[in-house]
């Protein structure tokens, strides 16, 4: 498996199809995305990592060998285009890359560690970056490292420098710590010995050594700054980060600090929720012009190399010729003109990709499972693509959609969508429905997301759902609001429960246990008792389908309110999440 940096998920159409290229050529034939944004190739030979390097380098997709892994930034998908930004934070994104490739210290930084590049909207604050920049009123920015740390105001020409400055003084107090953090929240608490931090997204103590595996989050969920109050201040604290600032000729002040505990702060908030990433339709900019973009997905995340080269074409043919990728495994393809924008939906559409929220497949995610990770405990995407398949959890995944009566989940293998067709609406084999919305129209997705609104009936939007193959649950979902965590338990079944916080103060449902037939209806009711209020699904337990209560307890079962108690310990890996034993991907770029 190989791993491609994409700052900011930016690409051109040249650089798109390359990495289709690459998939066909050297890998499986897909590409999946990541929960960063970056894209994947798996199936790759061993021993192609200099044949993989030389494909990248021309199309400046591998700009440093030496800082590749550091590369990590993700940012607000839709800046510029839907006019809800504070401001367009491109450029920001892009002297972010320049400066950390230009900085010899940089390339000591995990592969783990994160930067984040937020519009002023909340949605890339909300993913829980050790390095925030956040565009402000006025034409500012405010700088924000980890959860609960230091808030500083700079000058908007100085966000990307502030940033680099930041993670230097994060290098800093990790070498003073003595810990070799990976992350910021594995820095020692202010009171506390050198290990008070090493709990980070191993699921054990931090450290090189004891890394999460392939997936880019990894661990078990933890509650949000939002449900859990905040936590102490990390030795990272403004007089250090001050210094770094100063001697890299930033000049700054104390930001508004946010009250203690849950609740709003001045600005967006790591950890509150949700935050949802852009709805799949058409997204129209403000005012009189005539442009608009295309927010896609595919499911589970998995792209063909023919549904890849087509989001090129239609950037090429329609569009800026670029393309970006999302934290939510989407895809957004800007600058068509509005005339042109439902056509080439529709043909995104026909090829099998997700193009409105009413898709079966909307915001359902999993990790790779078996047998692409030795680690998984089942085979997460044929048993998802068997729930889906079914009515529940087809009619649960509709936001604001009722749950439906429980039904064992029929046989259905992970979706493999047919050849791109001609401007159509109607489905492809092996996707449940058509990604259209009811009325046949491409859906505007101008409007606020779907994970961030009400549903027609009042209630919440559903939550998502992550499939999981064991307790790391790489790639879960990380913006603080609320999700179905359905985890594989080893045993042929899986626990199913709600985690993150539920909007409205709403009592989570409590967590079940059920074999693989019976997923779909345990989902659409979690989704279902998490949207209504209500404080336990249907069928929790003794019911007939088979689900059985899994309260709270040493054995790392769920609680009442669907938190992980214990957890087991990390697995071996390393620091940039790969999991290679030199700390690079298995084919690795000289």
């Amino acid at each position: 498996m190989a791993r491609i940096r994409l700052p900011g998920g930016v690409l051109t159409s040249r650089q798109a199809r390359c990495l289709a290229s690459i998939a066909e050529d050297l890998g499986n034939g897909e590409l999946e995305l990541t929960s960063r944004g970056n894209v994947q190739a798996r199936g790759l030979p061993g021993d192609c990592g200099r044949q993989l390097a030389d494909r990248l380098r021309p199309v400046g997709l591998l700009p440093s060998d030496t800082h590749e892994r550091v590369r990590n930034v993700v940012v607000s998908p839709l800046t510029g285009l839907d006019g809800r930004g504070r401001a367009n934070v491109g450029g920001w994104v892009r002297e972010l890359d320049a400066l950390l490739c230009a900085n010899p210290g940089a390339a000591a930084l995990s592969g783990r560690f994160l930067f984040a590049v937020d519009d002023g909207r909340g949605d890339a604050a909300a993913l829980g970056a050790d390095v925030t920049i956040i565009a402000t009123p006025g034409g500012g920015a405010e700088l924000r490292t980890g959860a609960g740390g230091p808030r500083l105001r700079v000058a908007a020409e100085d966000a990307a420098r502030a940033a680099v400055a930041a993670a230097e003084a994060f290098l800093y107090a990790a070498a003073e710590s003595g810990t070799r953090a990976w992350r910021v929240r594995d820095l020692p608490r202010r009171g506390s010995g050198p290990g008070a931090g090493e709990t980070g997204e191993s699921g054990g103590r931090g450290g090189p050594g004891k890394s999460g595996g392939s997936g880019e989050r990894t661990g078990p969920p933890s509650a949000s700054p939002a449900s859990s109050g905040d936590p102490a201040p990390h030795s990272l604290d403004e007089a250090l980060l001050g210094r770094h600032l100063s001697r890299a000729g930033v000049a700054w002040t104390p930001a508004e600090q946010p009250p203690p505990g849950p609740g709003p702060g001045p600005g967006p908030r790591e950890g509150d929720g949700p935050a949802a990433g852009p709805a799949p339709g058409l997204i129209r900019a403000p005012g009189p012009g005539d442009r608009c973009a295309l927010s896609v997905s595919a499911p589970l995340g998995r792209y063909t190399a023919a549904q890849w080269r087509l989001l090129a074409e239609t950037a090429d043919r329609s569009g800026d010729a670029e393309i970006r990728t999302t934290p939510w495994r989407g895809v957004v393809v800007p600058g068509l003109s509005r005339d042109a924008g439902p056509a080439a939906l529709r043909r995104l559409a026909g090829a099998g990709l997700v193009t409105a929220p009413d898709s079966p497949w909307y915001a359902i995610g999993c990790c790779t499972g078996r047998p692409g990770c030795a680690k998984s405990l089942a085979d997460v995407r044929t048993d998802a693509a068997r729930a889906v398949g079914t009515g529940p959890a087809r009619r649960a995944a509709v936001p604001g959609g009722p749950a439906a009566a429980p039904a064992t989940d029929g046989p259905a293998r992970a979706p493999r969508p047919a050849a791109p067709a001609p401007d159509t609406t109607a489905g492809t084999a092996g996707v449940p429905a058509s990604p259209a919305g009811a009325s046949g129209r491409p859906v505007d997705a101008s409007a606020p997301p779907a994970g961030a609104a009400a549903s027609d009936d009042g209630t919440a939007a559903p939550p998502p759902v992550y499939w999981s193959g064991c307790e790391r649950r790489c790639g879960r979902p990380g913006d603080g609001g609320a999700w179905i965590d359905v985890l594989a338990t080893g045993d042929g079944a899986y626990r199913v429960a709600v985690n993150g916080a539920l909007p409205g103060g709403r009592t989570a449902p409590r967590t079940v246990r059920v074999p693989p037939g019976r997923t779909a209806a345990a989902i659409a009711a979690a989704r279902a008792a998490s949207t209504a209020g209500t404080g336990h699904p249907a069928h929790a337990t003794g019911a007939a389908d088979g689900t059985s209560a899994a309260p709270g307890g040493p054995d790392g079962t769920a609680g009442p309110r669907g938190e992980d108690g214990p957890q087991r310990p990390g697995h071996p890996g390393t620091p940039d999440g790969t999991g290679g034993p030199d700390g690079t991907t298995r084919a690795r770029t000289p």
